[in-house]
């Protein structure tokens, strides 16, 4: 699996995302990469953390769609891209807004 271009999708990769492919790719280590992580994403513009989100929840939808062909690599995709995501935005875009929250836009 391509990790990077699922995270990247059709754009150029953002720098934090050689972090969270670190995190993927030496499982063990992702405990100490999340305050990395977090302080890199801290920096990113408004633009930028729609891009960081973004490819979080594509590695998460990846990650579903081909669970059965490699479960222990698709527990661990997900698990770290929604981790890092609710360290970050507090919640996970897939899940939605508790009722009566504004869902989108």
């Amino acid at each position: 699996m391509d990790y990077s271009k699922i995270l990247a999708g059709r754009e150029e990769p953002l720098p934090v995302f050689s972090r969270v492919l670190e995190a993927l790719d030496n499982f063990e280590e992702f405990p100490f990469l999340l305050e990395p992580i977090y302080r890199e994403a801290s920096e990113l513009g408004d633009d930028d953390l729609d891009r960081l989100r973004f490819g979080l929840v594509r590695l998460q939808v990846y990650a579903d769609i081909h669970r059965y062909e490699d479960m222990e690599a698709a527990q661990r995709m997900k698990y770290v891209a929604a981790t890092i995501e609710r360290v970050l935005f507090g919640r996970l875009l897939l899940e939605g807004e508790e009722a009566g929250g504004k869902q989108c836009c």
